[in-house]
Formats: C-alpha cells, structure tokens, sequence
C-alpha cells in the first residue's frame, strides 16, 4: 500500500540546528514499519525551551464537539467513580463528569438533576439522619463520611419534615452516648435559624454572617428539608473561575447509556433534565447497535453531544464518525481493573491507539477521549501530546472523598476505598438493565476487577493538585496550550524517546530503603 504522505509530516531528527533531539510521533507510532504498539510508559517527552511562567499555561481543551473544557479531565462512568458529588466537583475545577449507568433511569436522572441544580455554597443533597439515631450511631457516620452537622428530617432522608439540626457541639459530653437519640440532644427547628426554598445565596450569607451561626437549614413551605448552606462552603464560593458551564449557567455533566433497545427511554428522561452529552458504554465500540444507536439521538436530541466508543483504530473510529458522534473515547483493555485483553485477546496499547485515532478525529473536528492507562499526572500530558484532547480517569479519581461508597481501614491502618471495572462481576450483577441482563448465556465472563483505592482526601485539593502537576509538564516541554502541543504534534516538532525498562525504573523512585508518597502539601 502506497504510504500517504500528506498525512504523515516527517522530519529529520535533530532541530533546525543540527543538534539531535530524539523523534517525531510518527517515527515512533505512525510509520507502517513500526510493528510494536506502545502505551505512555514506554514514552518520555524531551524538554523544550522555556520562555514564560507556569501561570501562562493554558490547558483549555475540548470534550466533545461542542463542549469544551478548562481542565482536559473526565471522569470515567464507573459505579465505585462518578455519580453527582464526583460531577459536582470537577465541573466546579474545569473539568466534565459522567454519571455511570449501573442504576435505574430514575435515580441516574435524580443524579444528573442535583448537578444541574448545584449552587456553589448552597449544600442540595445534605446528610440527614432520623431522630432515633444513637449519639454512638452518629459518631461511627461522622468517621465513615467526614461530616460534623447532620440535619435531623422525620425519616432521615432528605425531602421529609425537619425535626432539627445536630453538630459536635451537641453531642461531645454526652454521658451515655449509646443509648442516647439525637432528638435528645439536637437543637429543635423551633430554636434553629432557617431559611425558606428560594432564597438568594447573598441572603444566605449575610443571615450567616449576622448569626455567626456554621450552618443554616434550607426547607420548604410545608417545612421539608431541601438543602443547607454551609458557613465554610460560603467563604469558597468565589474560587471556581475555571467552572464548566453551560449557556444557562448551569454546570454542565454527561451520562452513560448502554446500546440496547431499553437505554433509548434512559436517553430520553436524561434529555428531559438537560443532560449535556450521553457517552455510549460498550468496550467495543464499532458495533451495528451503537450505528443505530448514535443515528437515533443525534436525530431525536440534536442539542446532546454524543460519545460513542470504545475504539482504537482508524477504521472504527471512522465508522463512528460516519454516524455522527460528536466525540470518540478511545482505549480498550488498559484501564487498572480491565482484563480484557487478558480474557478477549483483543485491545490495543493506549499511545498507540490514541496516536492513531486523533488524527483521522483532528480532520473531522471530533474530539478524542483518551479512556484507560492514566495513573499520574504526566499520562495525561502524554496522552494530549498523543492528539486526545481530555484524559478518562478511573482509578486517578477512585479513593475520593466525592467518589461513591464508604471508607474502610485495611489490616496495616490505611484508608481505603472499593473501586470495581464496569466489566467486573460484581458490577455486572448489579447492572439491572445493561446488556449483561439481556444475554442468553448463563455464564457473566468478567473482564474487569474489583480492588481497593487508598484515599486521595477531597477533589477540592486533589484536582488542583493534577492541574498544577499538568501546567508544569506542559512548562517544561516548552508548550502554553494544549492547542499549541496539538500543532506542534502534528508539524512533528514535539520530540520523544523510547524508554528500556531500565530507563522506566530510573525515571520512578528508586534505590531507597523506604519512602512516604505525599502527592501535595
């Protein structure tokens, strides 16, 4: 097959100077002589020329067609990753979050609406507890969830009838806390400052400030808790310049859908609610279902971008474009809980696959969704000096405060967290109208894992964390835009090397007897 050489920019390598400096992305990943697929491990980017300050770095990007992104980072649609709390949070930062389908269309519709309705200060989806709760009860949900104010509603959910409101101060000199309810020690509505459903979050504050009170109820007419406002949520609510919004100042937020018949009524109560994009969830992505699939919301909910994938060649990628996506993820069997390529034999090394897509993507105007392999801050520059324009992260995000489940302490004393793929058994049972239902077989052949996390603290410090850890990436290999790595991608100035193994273990930490991982301080 003749080689298109309009399509592959080659140079020599070395700099205008005549000095070496490692190859172009074609060299390593495009020629058809290359016969080896590589992943981001494999890579080193060589440092470029530094002429301006880390604070110049722009890291804006697109997610999709036409939703595009301060900080290039999504939120994989994992059940153990993603539901509002994790949307809410990485909106706030620049980034986009995609609610998992592994529940009903009514609670994943539920999820989509508390990040539509987000208010930064305001808190819509407070922990409540019931009026029988023991003070040894609450003291055991303070650890597990990090809380110290719990609204008390008649049966401890939100949307009943407010009783009161319980903080630390209540309940530190208890003498008998395990036979003690909190309805005992609570303040009672009738001595709590409270605030009417409709209030302005100006008010709020300044009810707040006068008060000096930490924590205020938000109830309805006929008294029902709706929401609290947090005195320390106020005094942050001007620290998110970097929101993704949409036109109607709502932060925006994608959803999963699967590719059965069934999942067209997801997408339509998920459209209902504004739903900004829907990411199609199937690990192999160049399918007739997902054709039709794509071709039918793009013609019933021209307003919804639409994902599909997974792919990782050329010719899938093509055949989705084709249908009219308005992005693509790419990636099959590299993320830290898939197996795959162990099980299936099929899948590509993630470089290889991302390199290989984004091109043929860049000329349609679709963004790629580099989905898989990201573990670090410096994958996800890799992967955008790869042609992606945002990184899916999975396990990256995992061990969240915001990310769903419960923490548990492992037998050595570290915190942790369940994370499971979306092809794990466990998942797959739980999935109660995906296409692990809907086979015939009777056997659920898992090509995923559950695992633990350690805890990675809140994504308010977390994500600035990974941004910053990013801009000095993008400094030190001369770049100040994810557009201008893009460019100078594709006019093969951006320069790599292959690394031995040998090279990868000196490039980790190494030769200590000992040593304590602190991503940030």
């Amino acid at each position: 097959m003749a080689r298109d050489r309009s399509r592959s920019p080659r140079k020599d390598s070395s700099d205008h100077d005549g000095l070496p400096n490692g190859h172009s992305a074609w060299d390593l990943l495009g020629d058809p002589k290359v016969k080896t697929g590589y992943t981001y491990d494999d890579l080193i980017l060589l440092p470029g020329s530094i002429d301006f300050g880390v604070h110049e770095v722009e890291l804006l990007s697109r997610f999709s067609r036409n939703i595009s992104l301060k900080t290039p980072i999504v939120s994989s649609p994992m059940d153990t990753v993603t539901e509002s709390k994790m949307a809410i949070a990485l909106a706030l930062h620049g980034g986009i979050g995609v609610i998992h389908k592994n529940m009903s269309i009514e609670d994943q519709v539920k999820e989509v609406v508390r990040v539509k309705k987000f208010k930064s200060g305001f808190i819509t989806d407070p922990y409540c507890i019931p009026p029988t709760m023991t003070v040894a009860e609450l003291d055991e949900l303070r650890k597990s969830c990090g809380f110290n104010g719990f609204p008390v509603s008649e049966d401890g959910k939100l949307g009943s009838k407010l009783l009161g409101l319980v903080t630390r101060r209540d309940t530190d000199f208890v003498e008998d806390p395990r036979s003690t309810p909190v309805s005992q020690v609570m303040t009672p509505l009738e001595q709590l400052l409270s605030s009417e459903e409709g209030i302005e979050l100006s008010d709020a504050y300044n009810m707040i400030a006068k008060s000096k009170k930490g924590k205020i109820p938000i109830v309805s007419k006929d008294g029902k808790i709706v929401a609290l406002v947090s005195r320390t949520d106020l005094k942050k609510r001007n620290e998110f310049p970097l929101s993704t919004k949409s036109a109607n100042k709502t932060l925006r937020v994608a959803a999963a859908v699967g590719t059965n018949s069934s999942e067209r009524e997801r997408v339509q109560g998920l459209a209902a609610v504004g739903v900004d994009a829907v990411v199609i969830e199937q690990k192999q992505g160049d399918t007739t279902a997902q054709h039709e699939m794509i071709r039918w919301i793009k013609k019933e909910f021209p307003a919804i971008d639409v994902i599909g994938g997974n792919v990782v060649t050329r010719r899938q990628a093509k055949h989705l474009i084709d249908c009219g996506v308005d992005g693509l993820r790419v990636g099959m069997g590299v993320g830290s809980v898939s197996r795959a390529q162990e099980v299936g034999a099929c899948g590509r090394a993630q470089a290889s696959a991302v390199y290989s897509t984004a091109k043929l993507a860049r000329a349609a105007g679709i963004p790629i969704i580099a989905d898989g392999g990201i573990g670090n801050p410096g994958h996800i520059i890799k992967c955008l000096c790869m042609g992606a324009g945002t990184a899916m992260c999975g396990s990256l995000l995992a061990g969240a405060e915001e990310s769903p489940g419960e923490y548990f302490f492992s037998q050595d004393g570290r915190r942790l967290k369940s994370i499971r793929g979306t092809q794990s058994c466990e998942s797959m049972k739980k999935d109660t109208l995906g296409q692990s239902k809907s086979s015939s077989s009777q056997v659920m052949v898992a090509q995923g894992v559950s695992g633990t996390v350690p805890d990675k603290g809140s994504m308010m410090k977390y994500i600035p964390y990974l941004i910053q850890g990013m801009k000095h990436g993008m400094q030190d290999i001369g770049m100040r835009s994810v557009a201008e790595v893009h460019e100078k991608l594709y006019a093969s100035v951006l320069r790599f090397e292959l690394r031995s193994a040998a090279a990868q273990k000196e490039g980790g930490i190494h030769g200590l007897h000992s040593f304590e991982r602190t991503l940030y301080a």
